[in-house]
């Protein structure tokens, strides 16, 4: 039975990981919104929570160069043509300081800059305390949780294979059941890491995201916001991605 020890620490392993996820996911998922406080998004919140602060940025550059503030070229250049500065929120005036008095900037240079700002940061936060978007440290936590399960059905699958090959060929398929119970745990709690919790959570709450499906598509701003940039033009587009 020397195989069981390594078991056990399969058991163990697995179980840490799943408890991981589980335990962020649903405080991800535990509502603390001031009722009646959140049952409409502006464009710029629901592009921070489809896609985070670099959404909010390119929704911020795509509405200047619409409104002819900006001009975004499809080699990848932002050149400021209201020169006068005038108007615009924090978001603007955040895009404005990023491209600096020269009023003109490679995109991939001003997108970072922009998405730390302190408007942005603010914008996650009221997002945060109204519920509807998953703060820094709970992102944090769901990531770190399935990386552990990640690790824990990897760490079972190698046990296992050891475990395997050092007991006699007829006590094998005992072994093989007895590992595949913390495989299919890991394996299951994986896949719902995947396909239910990050898409959940890499920003929006469960809250967020049912905000964000009511939202209409027609309006092009919004269809930015919530699709990205694959809604745009092939010049707006090649602009983003230079």
């Amino acid at each position: 039975m020397v195989w069981v020890p390594l078991l056990l620490v399969a058991f163990v392993a697995a179980g840490v990981g799943c408890a991981r996820v589980c335990r962020a996911s649903l405080a991800a998922a535990r509502p603390h919104a001031v009722p009646g406080g959140a049952e409409e998004l502006t464009v710029c919140e629901a592009a921070y929570l489809a896609g985070g602060p670099l959404r909010v940025t390119d929704l911020t550059l795509v509405s200047m160069h619409r409104e002819r503030r900006l001009l975004l070229a499809h080699t990848g250049w932002a050149t400021v043509v209201d020169t006068t500065g005038a108007g615009g929120d924090e978001l603007e005036r955040a895009v404005l300081g990023a491209i600096g008095p020269g009023g003109q900037s490679p995109i991939p240079a001003v997108r970072p800059v922009v998405a730390t700002a302190e408007s942005v940061r603010l914008l996650a936060e009221g997002l945060v305390d109204r519920g509807l978007a998953v703060s820094e440290d709970g992102r944090r936590e769901i990531a770190a949780g399935v990386r552990a399960v990640r690790a824990g059905f990897l760490l079972t699958l190698l046990l296992g294979t050891v475990a395997a090959l050092l007991v006699p060929d007829a006590e094998r398929s005992l072994v093989v059941a007895a590992f595949g119970l913390p495989l299919l745990g890991s394996g299951l709690c994986l896949l719902i890491g995947r396909i239910e919790v990050y898409p959940y959570t890499r920003w929006a709450s469960h809250a967020g995201q049912r905000l964000l499906s009511g939202l209409s598509r027609t309006d092009p701003l919004t269809a930015l916001a919530t699709r990205g940039p694959a809604v745009l033009e092939p010049e707006l587009r090649a602009a983003l991605r230079a």
